[in-house]
């Protein structure tokens, strides 16, 4: 099997040194996360496009659970010849802070292919709930200790962590209701069960454009360019945005020329029109990145949520 996947990857290797990569059978394009989600719905419009220009089909391959571990997994341990990749969400990046016991190495395991963007979490809460900004929610947080609740989409998730953080730095105390998935978390969110919550701004704004739901700020750094109306945490509480990178993944051994190549092809399919628009309908901004840079944000997202999850004290049971 090893000399097998050594010949796939070195006869990939030479059809790039005469031009551009041509799968010789149909590719697997592995995503850690359920079909028919936020992320899903942008990964099979490229596959879609991969597929017309490489002439292969390209599969979309679902292997959610483990926070996105089962998924990273697969791709990790696939042959190295170019006809496997897979999708990294944030957790790619918060996991090895989280879980020591992680089946792989983030930095040794792991080639980066290309950024395709930030998905834009959002901070909500029901119309009725009388803060209408992060100030006013800290200052109601004060001044009842425990009688507040927060919705987040998970433990261990990049809101999740952020919340506990602004909870020891601001002295506050809130409740965390982690629910599994955004269905799940809009059921208590639009009746007002759970007053606040962090959600995906492309699913929450079907909800806010109907008045269920209103925007305390999103989780941004800085002022998204396709919702600028929506002030960004960092506006209050400087130091507390952050990105939520996704993108895709090769596994470990991918030969550079057949990673520089993929990516290449990835690059061309996120920077054509529809693609773009489609991106910015789910609130993101294309970033279509080399694998240099997307590989150097990696690290730097890794050291970032490490001081975050030890300052926090956010833990997966």
């Amino acid at each position: 099997m090893r000399q097998c996947a050594a010949l796939a990857a070195l006869a990939a290797t030479s059809a790039h040194a005469q031009g551009e990569f041509r799968p010789s059978r149909p590719v697997r394009l592995i995503s850690p996360l359920l079909a028919g989600g936020a992320v899903d719905a942008i990964v099979r419009p490229i596959a879609l496009r991969l597929a017309e220009l490489w002439g292969q089909p390209v599969v979309v391959e679902n292997r959610p659970g483990g926070g996105t571990i089962i998924g990273t997994q697969a791709v990790v341990q696939s042959a190295p010849d170019g006809h496997t990749f897979g999708v990294a969400i944030n957790s790619l990046v918060i996991n090895p802070s989280l879980r020591p016991d992680l089946p792989y190495d983030t930095f040794k395991d792991v080639t980066a292919l290309t950024q395709i963007g930030n998905i834009t979490g959002v901070l909500v809460a029901h119309p009725s709930f009388p803060a209408n900004n992060v100030q006013q929610l800290i200052d109601l947080a004060r001044a009842s200790p425990g009688s507040l609740s927060y919705a987040s989409l998970g433990i261990g998730t990049a809101a999740h962590i952020t919340a506990e953080l602004i909870k020891v730095r601001k002295g506050i105390d809130i409740v965390h209701v982690p629910y599994a998935g955004s269905s799940a978390a809009y059921r208590e969110l639009l009746p007002g069960r759970v007053p606040v919550g962090f959600v995906v701004l492309e699913s929450a704004l079907p909800h806010v454009r109907a008045g269920k739901l209103k925007v305390l700020a999103l989780t941004d750094p800085r002022r998204s360019k396709v919702y600028p109306e929506f002030p960004a945490l960092d506006e209050t509480l400087p130091g507390f945005g952050y990105d939520s990178p996704f993108g895709f993944i090769g596994p470990r051994g991918l030969p550079p020329a057949v990673a520089g190549a993929i990516s290449r092809d990835l690059v061309r399919v996120l920077r054509e029109d529809a693609i773009r628009e489609q991106l910015s309908r789910q609130a993101i901004d294309t970033v279509a990145s080399t694998p240099q840079e997307f590989s150097a944000l990696i690290r730097n997202e890794v050291d970032y949520w490490k001081r975050a999850v030890k300052e926090s004290g956010a833990h997966v049971s």
